[in-house]
């Protein structure tokens, strides 16, 4: 068989991934349905904080879904937590001794699909006993399924990911996100923006921290960091990463886990170099 042809990822009915696939494609389509046709438009933390009732109505679907397989399962979705970086810390904590927790962010990037930019993505976690053993990635603009399952490794499409082989951010793509609390969080990544954006080949913002990460998992991205993120948009990228070769830790290096609100990912070769800028810019939000 030819390297590049595509495998098609064959799964069992009600295995866990099975569930998350159906899950977020059956999401996906219906968000991109609804492009350029929501009703309202509401604000959280922020201004750059939005919400619509698609957000909402995405993850009751996903809900109904996964709770119609596994009716004993927690599940912790953006959406059904109160805006802020408090309600977001307690809702985990009281959550994370679940045994199986499923972690939802419905759209991840609200801002893009309000806009019709495209890009946007619905994620999906499974942690057992606090570690994520599962993550999908849906991206419903380019039909794009990203899916990982621990020590399975990371597909698109069916086909194995790596994670890039640039050795210098000189040499890197890297990704940065502009968070939704202007007070606070975001002159710390601009101050890390202004730090790497003269050391790296190119910095991009795209709007969607799973998606980032994905990329990251794909090798399209040679890195990724912003602080002052929620569990729902990391644990699925996250596994995505490592299970594409790379690393992912908080900004001060220590490995990941649910509770990590300030991420870096990378292709594990450029790591160090990006994780010490940060630290000399005082970019880390610790």
């Amino acid at each position: 068989m030819e390297s590049n042809e595509k495998v098609p990822y064959v799964l069992t009915g009600k295995s866990y991934t099975a569930v998350a696939i159906n899950a977020a494609a059956k999401a996906g389509e219906w968000i991109k349905s609804r492009l350029g046709s929501y009703g309202q438009l509401s604000t959280k933390t922020s201004g750059q904080d939005l919400v619509t009732e698609i957000d909402k109505g995405a993850e009751q679907m996903i809900r109904r879904l996964i709770l119609t397989h596994f009716p004993d399962h927690a599940i912790l979705g953006e959406e059904s937590v109160e805006p802020g970086e408090e309600a977001s810390i307690r809702a985990l904590s009281e959550a994370q001794d679940e045994e199986y927790l499923w972690i939802i962010d419905p759209i991840d990037g609200t801002t893009n699909f309000v806009h019709g930019f495209p890009f946007y993505s619905v994620s999906i976690a499974l942690a057992h006993n606090g570690e994520v053993i599962l993550g999908v990635i849906y991206d419903p603009s380019r039909d794009e399924m990203f899916v990982a399952e621990k020590g399975k490794g990371a597909y698109v499409h069916g086909v194995r990911m790596e994670v890039s082989r640039e050795e210098r951010l000189s040499e890197g793509l890297i990704a940065v996100g502009f968070p939704a609390d202007p007070v606070v969080k975001l002159p710390i990544n601009i101050r890390g923006i202004e730090a790497v954006a003269p050391r790296a080949r190119s910095l991009r913002a795209g709007g969607s921290a799973a998606l980032h990460l994905a990329h990251v998992a794909a090798g399209r991205l040679s890195g990724y960091w912003e602080a002052g993120l929620n569990a729902w948009d990391i644990a699925a990228g996250a596994l995505l990463v490592a299970e594409s070769g790379g690393r992912v830790t908080d900004t001060l290096g220590s490995a990941y886990d649910l509770g990590v609100r300030n991420v870096v990912a990378t292709n594990g070769a450029l790591h160090a170099e990006l994780l010490t800028l940060l630290k000399e810019a005082d970019a880390t939000g610790f």
